[in-house]
């Protein structure tokens, strides 16, 4: 395991990962670290290997070497990290309400508590009033908020982002983000998100991570010197979205 440092919750060191049929490795040599509280954005070219990455810290594939630490859950009832994926996978056959609940499977509360993580997170996403609908008829930023309330529900102290805005209209990805950003500064827990959009990656994040190559690696590790709240229209804000994207 990676040792920790001072405050951080994520640690990685050379971290390397190939799939076994093919020859050149997605990523090489990996190092990254990521605050509690902090939010990072990861950027790259299609391909790259973010989402490849992203499933290495949610633990959904194993890495070939290196190595990533995570800090254990806050507390009983809680998960060290979730996930929000691009494609919500919200279970057609339960309702909204019923989507929440299953991801609060195995963590040992009662339905009381479920109900109440449930209430706590329909509410923190203003999605109270669709609880008893199905996932067919909700509308796709809809979807999206539900699919954050599940990850939300399990109070994770790191939360995990694929691309999550990418598949909805540009107003409802920005009023998206903004929502995301005010639950973010609510609750303090940190974020890892990945997104091909480096607007958006210069909106939301305190540091933008980009990766290039192949294999891949971390080419340029950005601090947004930006203050909150961030005006997308400001010269040092273009400025600086433009020089990221510059590095890819």
């Amino acid at each position: 395991m990676a040792a920790m440092s001072g405050n951080d919750l994520l640690t990685i060191q050379g971290l390397h990962f190939a799939y076994p049929d093919i020859e050149t490795p997605v990523f090489s040599d990996i190092d990254l670290s990521i605050a509690d509280g902090e939010f990072v954005a990861l950027v790259g070219g299609s391909g790259v290997g973010k989402s490849t990455l992203l499933r290495n810290v949610a633990g959904v594939i194993a890495p070939s070497g290196g190595q990533l630490s995570i800090a254990p859950a806050a507390s009983r009832g809680s998960r060290d990290r979730a996930f929000v994926f691009q494609d919500t996978r919200l279970l057609p056959w339960r309702r909204i309400d019923a989507n929440i609940d299953y991801g609060l499977t195995g963590l040992g509360l009662s339905k009381k508590q479920r109900r109440e993580r449930i209430d706590e997170v329909l509410e923190l996403t203003d999605m109270s009033a669709y609880r008893r609908r199905w996932p067919h008829a909700i509308s796709g930023g809809q979807a999206q908020r539900i699919g954050l309330a599940r990850a939300l529900a399990v109070h994770p102290r790191l939360l995990l982002m694929d691309e999550p805005f990418s598949a909805v209209d540009a107003l409802t990805r920005s009023r998206l983000q903004d929502e995301l950003l005010t639950i973010w500064r609510r609750i303090g827990m940190a974020v890892l998100f990945v997104t091909h959009d480096i607007e958006e990656a210069t909106y939301l994040a305190d540091r933008v991570i980009v990766m290039r190559g192949a294999p891949a690696a971390i080419v340029r590790r950005e601090t947004i010197a930006c203050t909150r709240p961030r005006d997308r229209t400001a010269a040092d804000f273009r400025a600086l979205a433009r020089d990221i994207a510059d590095s890819l």
